[in-house]
């Protein structure tokens, strides 16, 4: 097939194509036109590619699982390089979720803080004389900064 249709039925663009191909991640086979030939070998790999870069692997993290498929594997995951890359992105993704997990439990106690900071200002407003609760920008406020800025 050519690299249009290639292209369609891998569902990304021939310019992309020509990347993979300057990359050597896909074969620069010529037909005797000189057009550039492909095969169901070739869409299978684009698939891989386009499957481990959705999963969020860098184009040079897919090399081992293209090499994988062009040594006769039937899955591209199956040989040792491409296991290490798994390996690699598991430690990655792990790392990540440990700070995303360290985050937010910083913003659950902020906002455990600025809600017990939130009931203390409601309690002193149902005191007899005290403060009422307030916004930080109330609509006059707003107005007031909207008018000093054009003073």
């Amino acid at each position: 097939m050519r690299i249009g249709e290639l292209a369609e039925r891998a569902g990304i663009s021939t310019r992309a194509l020509r990347h993979y191909e300057s990359l050597g991640l896909l074969p620069a086979r010529r037909a005797g036109n000189g057009y550039r030939d492909y095969d169901e070998a070739d869409l299978r790999l684009l698939r891989q590619i386009r499957t481990l870069q959705d999963f969020g692997f860098g184009l040079e993290d897919t090399r081992p699982f293209v090499e994988c498929l062009r040594a006769g594997h039937p899955a591209g995951d199956s040989c040792p390089a491409s296991l290490e890359v798994y390996r690699r992105k598991l430690a990655e993704l792990d790392e990540c979720i440990e700070r995303l997990a360290q985050v937010r439990a910083e913003v659950s106690a902020q906002l455990a803080r600025a809600q017990r900071a939130r009931a203390a200002l409601e309690a002193e407003a149902d005191l007899p004389g005290g403060p009422p609760p307030r916004c930080e920008l109330t609509p006059c406020d707003a107005g007031r900064a909207s008018h000093a800025s054009h003073a």
